[in-house]
Protein backbone atom coordinates (compact mmCIF):
# COMPACT_ATOMS: atom_id res chain seq x y z
CA UNK A 1 0.00 0.00 0.00
CA UNK A 2 1.33 3.66 -0.86
CA UNK A 3 2.76 5.24 1.78
CA UNK A 4 -0.14 7.94 2.54
CA UNK A 5 1.93 10.61 3.13
CA UNK A 6 3.55 10.74 -0.20
CA UNK A 7 1.48 14.33 -1.23
CA UNK A 8 2.00 16.74 1.03
CA UNK A 9 0.57 19.95 1.83
CA UNK A 10 -3.03 19.18 1.42
CA UNK A 11 -6.09 18.62 3.66
CA UNK A 12 -7.39 14.86 4.33
CA UNK A 13 -10.68 13.46 3.44
CA UNK A 14 -11.76 10.34 4.62
CA UNK A 15 -14.63 8.68 2.29
CA UNK A 16 -16.46 5.73 3.12
CA UNK A 17 -18.14 3.18 0.49
CA UNK A 18 -15.78 4.15 -2.42
CA UNK A 19 -15.64 1.07 -4.91
CA UNK A 20 -18.83 2.67 -6.41
CA UNK A 21 -21.29 4.98 -7.09
CA UNK A 22 -21.49 8.36 -5.66
CA UNK A 23 -18.27 7.45 -2.96
CA UNK A 24 -16.30 6.58 -6.30
CA UNK A 25 -17.35 10.07 -7.89
CA UNK A 26 -16.45 11.90 -4.81
CA UNK A 27 -13.33 10.39 -3.99
CA UNK A 28 -12.32 12.06 -7.50
CA UNK A 29 -13.93 15.19 -7.11
CA UNK A 30 -12.54 15.41 -3.75
CA UNK A 31 -9.04 14.53 -5.42
CA UNK A 32 -9.25 16.71 -8.17
CA UNK A 33 -9.98 19.66 -5.37
CA UNK A 34 -6.80 19.30 -3.53
CA UNK A 35 -6.84 17.05 -1.00
CA UNK A 36 -5.49 13.73 0.20
CA UNK A 37 -8.40 10.95 -0.05
CA UNK A 38 -7.92 8.14 2.55
CA UNK A 39 -10.62 5.87 0.14
CA UNK A 40 -12.50 3.57 2.17
CA UNK A 41 -13.69 0.22 1.15
CA UNK A 42 -15.22 -3.25 2.94
CA UNK A 43 -12.79 -5.09 0.14
CA UNK A 44 -9.73 -3.19 -1.29
CA UNK A 45 -9.46 -5.96 -3.84
CA UNK A 46 -12.68 -4.16 -5.24
CA UNK A 47 -10.20 -1.09 -5.80
CA UNK A 48 -9.47 -1.63 -9.41
CA UNK A 49 -12.90 1.08 -10.92
CA UNK A 50 -11.73 3.76 -8.48
CA UNK A 51 -8.04 3.76 -9.51
CA UNK A 52 -8.72 3.04 -12.89
CA UNK A 53 -10.94 6.63 -12.89
CA UNK A 54 -8.31 7.85 -10.47
CA UNK A 55 -5.30 7.48 -13.26
CA UNK A 56 -7.61 8.73 -15.79
CA UNK A 57 -8.43 11.97 -13.86
CA UNK A 58 -4.85 12.48 -13.40
CA UNK A 59 -4.99 11.82 -8.95
CA UNK A 60 -3.89 8.53 -8.69
CA UNK A 61 -1.36 9.69 -6.45
CA UNK A 62 -3.98 11.60 -4.17
CA UNK A 63 -5.91 8.61 -3.46
CA UNK A 64 -4.98 5.62 -1.24
CA UNK A 65 -7.17 2.53 -0.59
CA UNK A 66 -8.09 1.74 2.92
CA UNK A 67 -9.85 -1.33 4.30
CA UNK A 68 -12.71 -0.49 6.67
CA UNK A 69 -16.02 -2.10 6.88
CA UNK A 70 -18.33 -0.33 8.57
CA UNK A 71 -19.54 -2.63 11.11
CA UNK A 72 -16.82 -3.67 12.61
CA UNK A 73 -15.87 -1.21 15.52
CA UNK A 74 -12.20 -2.44 15.69
CA UNK A 75 -11.59 -1.85 11.55
CA UNK A 76 -12.59 1.11 11.73
CA UNK A 77 -10.74 2.56 14.55
CA UNK A 78 -7.59 1.46 12.87
CA UNK A 79 -8.15 2.74 9.85
CA UNK A 80 -8.90 5.96 11.10
CA UNK A 81 -5.73 5.59 13.35
CA UNK A 82 -4.03 5.10 10.25
CA UNK A 83 -5.07 7.95 8.20
CA UNK A 84 -4.19 10.07 11.54
CA UNK A 85 -0.36 8.43 11.92
CA UNK A 86 0.61 9.66 8.23
CA UNK A 87 -1.61 12.59 7.37
CA UNK A 88 -1.87 13.95 11.13
CA UNK A 89 -5.53 15.12 9.82
CA UNK A 90 -8.83 14.31 8.85
CA UNK A 91 -10.64 17.45 7.28
CA UNK A 92 -13.35 15.93 5.93
CA UNK A 93 -15.52 12.99 6.47
CA UNK A 94 -18.18 12.17 3.88
CA UNK A 95 -20.09 8.94 5.45
CA UNK A 96 -21.17 7.36 2.18
CA UNK A 97 -21.18 4.03 2.50
CA UNK A 98 -24.40 2.46 2.93
CA UNK A 99 -26.75 -0.30 1.18
CA UNK A 100 -30.77 -0.48 0.27
CA UNK A 101 -32.88 -3.32 1.38
CA UNK A 102 -36.30 -3.35 0.29
CA UNK A 103 -40.00 -5.24 0.55
CA UNK A 104 -42.89 -4.73 2.48
CA UNK A 105 -42.83 -4.57 5.96
CA UNK A 106 -44.37 -7.84 7.35
CA UNK A 107 -42.91 -9.58 4.68
CA UNK A 108 -38.91 -8.13 5.43
CA UNK A 109 -37.05 -10.78 7.80
CA UNK A 110 -36.16 -9.10 10.95
CA UNK A 111 -32.44 -10.09 10.28
CA UNK A 112 -32.72 -7.62 7.36
CA UNK A 113 -34.10 -5.17 9.07
CA UNK A 114 -31.05 -5.09 11.99
CA UNK A 115 -28.44 -5.46 8.81
CA UNK A 116 -30.06 -2.15 7.21
CA UNK A 117 -29.75 -0.49 10.22
CA UNK A 118 -26.21 -1.90 11.28
CA UNK A 119 -25.03 -0.51 7.95
CA UNK A 120 -26.79 3.06 7.31
CA UNK A 121 -26.87 4.07 10.51
CA UNK A 122 -24.88 2.00 13.30
CA UNK A 123 -21.81 1.84 10.66
CA UNK A 124 -21.95 5.98 10.03
CA UNK A 125 -22.01 6.73 14.03
CA UNK A 126 -19.37 4.25 14.12
CA UNK A 127 -17.08 5.59 11.98
CA UNK A 128 -18.23 9.75 13.15
CA UNK A 129 -17.09 8.71 16.66
CA UNK A 130 -13.94 7.36 15.77
CA UNK A 131 -12.98 10.94 13.71
CA UNK A 132 -14.66 13.30 16.10
CA UNK A 133 -11.84 13.40 18.53
CA UNK A 134 -9.36 14.44 16.17
CA UNK A 135 -11.51 17.32 14.60
CA UNK A 136 -12.15 18.31 17.97
CA UNK A 137 -8.88 18.79 19.02
CA UNK A 138 -8.41 20.57 15.58
CA UNK A 139 -11.23 22.72 16.42
CA UNK A 140 -11.93 22.27 12.78
CA UNK A 141 -14.00 20.10 9.95
CA UNK A 142 -16.60 19.08 8.06
CA UNK A 143 -18.76 15.74 7.93
CA UNK A 144 -20.52 14.95 5.41
CA UNK A 145 -23.95 12.29 5.71
CA UNK A 146 -25.25 11.07 2.23
CA UNK A 147 -28.57 10.80 3.66
CA UNK A 148 -31.77 10.51 0.78
CA UNK A 149 -35.29 11.99 0.15
CA UNK A 150 -35.94 8.57 1.90
CA UNK A 151 -34.66 10.24 5.13
CA UNK A 152 -37.35 12.46 4.95
CA UNK A 153 -39.79 10.95 2.88
CA UNK A 154 -41.16 7.05 3.61
CA UNK A 155 -42.05 5.40 0.01
CA UNK A 156 -43.88 2.08 0.46
CA UNK A 157 -41.68 -0.99 -0.13
CA UNK A 158 -38.64 0.61 0.72
CA UNK A 159 -39.35 0.48 4.75
CA UNK A 160 -35.71 -0.67 6.22
CA UNK A 161 -34.08 2.03 3.66
CA UNK A 162 -36.13 4.78 5.02
CA UNK A 163 -36.06 3.80 8.59
CA UNK A 164 -31.87 3.84 8.73
CA UNK A 165 -32.02 7.61 7.09
CA UNK A 166 -34.65 8.85 9.06
CA UNK A 167 -32.10 7.79 11.92
CA UNK A 168 -29.24 9.07 10.08
CA UNK A 169 -31.55 12.39 9.62
CA UNK A 170 -32.25 12.57 13.50
CA UNK A 171 -28.22 11.46 14.78
CA UNK A 172 -26.63 14.32 12.31
CA UNK A 173 -29.41 16.95 13.96
CA UNK A 174 -28.02 16.29 17.67
CA UNK A 175 -24.79 15.96 16.25
CA UNK A 176 -24.61 19.35 14.88
CA UNK A 177 -25.26 20.91 17.51
CA UNK A 178 -22.97 19.27 19.81
CA UNK A 179 -19.96 19.76 17.25
CA UNK A 180 -21.19 23.77 16.83
CA UNK A 181 -18.84 25.08 19.72
CA UNK A 182 -15.46 23.00 18.26
CA UNK A 183 -16.12 24.36 14.99
CA UNK A 184 -17.06 21.20 13.30
CA UNK A 185 -19.63 21.87 10.43
CA UNK A 186 -22.41 18.44 9.88
CA UNK A 187 -23.48 18.71 6.59
CA UNK A 188 -26.49 16.81 5.26
CA UNK A 189 -26.87 15.61 1.40
CA UNK A 190 -29.95 14.04 0.04
CA UNK A 191 -30.28 13.51 -3.05
CA UNK A 192 -33.19 11.67 -5.04
CA UNK A 193 -33.37 9.01 -7.32
CA UNK A 194 -29.87 8.42 -9.24
CA UNK A 195 -28.43 5.82 -11.42
CA UNK A 196 -26.05 4.17 -9.36
CA UNK A 197 -25.17 0.52 -8.43
CA UNK A 198 -27.07 0.56 -5.25
CA UNK A 199 -30.44 0.82 -6.71
CA UNK A 200 -29.88 -1.52 -8.82
CA UNK A 201 -28.44 -4.06 -5.83
CA UNK A 202 -31.52 -2.70 -3.91
CA UNK A 203 -34.21 -3.02 -6.70
CA UNK A 204 -32.76 -7.04 -6.86
CA UNK A 205 -33.93 -7.18 -2.77
CA UNK A 206 -37.20 -6.46 -3.62
CA UNK A 207 -39.26 -9.82 -4.02
CA UNK A 208 -42.46 -10.94 -3.44
CA UNK A 209 -44.23 -14.70 -2.97
CA UNK A 210 -46.68 -15.30 -5.70
CA UNK A 211 -49.16 -15.57 -3.15
CA UNK A 212 -48.23 -12.54 -1.49
CA UNK A 213 -51.12 -9.98 -0.52
CA UNK A 214 -48.41 -7.56 -1.88
CA UNK A 215 -47.21 -8.60 -5.00
CA UNK A 216 -49.19 -6.24 -7.18
CA UNK A 217 -48.20 -2.88 -5.14
CA UNK A 218 -44.54 -4.14 -5.34
CA UNK A 219 -44.55 -4.41 -8.86
CA UNK A 220 -45.78 -0.82 -8.67
CA UNK A 221 -43.05 0.36 -7.16
CA UNK A 222 -40.33 -1.57 -8.68
CA UNK A 223 -41.75 -0.16 -12.08
CA UNK A 224 -41.61 3.73 -10.68
CA UNK A 225 -38.32 3.38 -9.08
CA UNK A 226 -36.07 1.81 -12.14
CA UNK A 227 -38.29 4.85 -14.07
CA UNK A 228 -37.25 7.30 -11.82
CA UNK A 229 -33.36 5.45 -11.60
CA UNK A 230 -33.49 4.87 -15.33
CA UNK A 231 -34.41 8.93 -15.90
CA UNK A 232 -32.26 10.04 -13.54
CA UNK A 233 -29.36 13.14 -13.98
CA UNK A 234 -26.06 12.12 -13.79
CA UNK A 235 -24.75 11.36 -10.20
CA UNK A 236 -21.57 13.36 -10.68
CA UNK A 237 -24.23 16.13 -9.82
CA UNK A 238 -23.96 14.68 -6.65
CA UNK A 239 -20.18 14.56 -6.23
CA UNK A 240 -19.63 18.29 -7.57
CA UNK A 241 -21.73 19.07 -4.83
CA UNK A 242 -19.61 17.19 -2.00
CA UNK A 243 -16.98 18.98 -3.63
CA UNK A 244 -18.62 21.93 -3.12
CA UNK A 245 -19.81 21.48 0.78
CA UNK A 246 -16.08 20.64 1.27
CA UNK A 247 -14.35 23.88 -0.30
CA UNK A 248 -16.92 26.12 1.01
CA UNK A 249 -16.27 28.43 4.43
CA UNK A 250 -20.11 28.72 4.79
CA UNK A 251 -22.70 25.61 4.63
CA UNK A 252 -26.12 24.81 5.06
CA UNK A 253 -27.50 21.74 7.07
CA UNK A 254 -29.21 20.30 4.72
CA UNK A 255 -28.48 20.02 0.87
CA UNK A 256 -31.70 18.48 -1.54
CA UNK A 257 -30.69 17.23 -5.47
CA UNK A 258 -32.17 17.63 -8.16
CA UNK A 259 -34.81 19.73 -8.52
CA UNK A 260 -37.61 17.57 -8.35
CA UNK A 261 -36.48 16.39 -4.85
CA UNK A 262 -36.90 19.75 -3.21
CA UNK A 263 -40.88 19.97 -4.59
CA UNK A 264 -41.43 16.36 -3.74
CA UNK A 265 -39.84 17.03 -0.12
CA UNK A 266 -41.85 20.51 -0.49
CA UNK A 267 -44.95 18.79 -0.69
CA UNK A 268 -44.92 16.60 1.93
CA UNK A 269 -44.44 19.57 4.13
CA UNK A 270 -47.08 21.76 2.57
CA UNK A 271 -49.93 19.47 1.88
CA UNK A 272 -52.10 17.50 4.02
CA UNK A 273 -51.20 14.00 4.31
CA UNK A 274 -53.83 12.54 2.60
CA UNK A 275 -53.36 14.44 0.02
CA UNK A 276 -49.58 13.75 -0.93
CA UNK A 277 -50.31 10.41 0.03
CA UNK A 278 -53.13 10.12 -2.84
CA UNK A 279 -50.71 12.06 -5.13
CA UNK A 280 -47.81 9.51 -3.91
CA UNK A 281 -50.39 6.11 -4.84
CA UNK A 282 -51.66 7.62 -7.89
CA UNK A 283 -48.25 7.99 -9.38
CA UNK A 284 -46.98 4.79 -8.61
CA UNK A 285 -50.32 3.24 -10.45
CA UNK A 286 -49.19 5.19 -13.68
CA UNK A 287 -46.13 3.51 -13.71
CA UNK A 288 -47.62 -0.24 -13.83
Amino acid sequence: MRNLNSVGNRQTALVTGTSSGFGLRISIELAQRGFNVAAGMRNPQASESLMRAAKLAGVSECISVIQMDITKESEVKAAVDQVRAQFGTIDVLVNNAGSVWGGFVEEVPIAIWREQMETNFMGNVCVTQAVLPLMRKQRSGVIIQMSSISGLVGFPGFGPYAASKFALEGFSECLALEMKPFGIDVVLVEPGSYGTDIWEKGFASMQAPPSSPYRSMLESVLAYARSSASGSRNPQEVADLVGDIACSHRRHFRYMLPRSTVWTVRGRKWLPDRWFRRILMSALKRKV
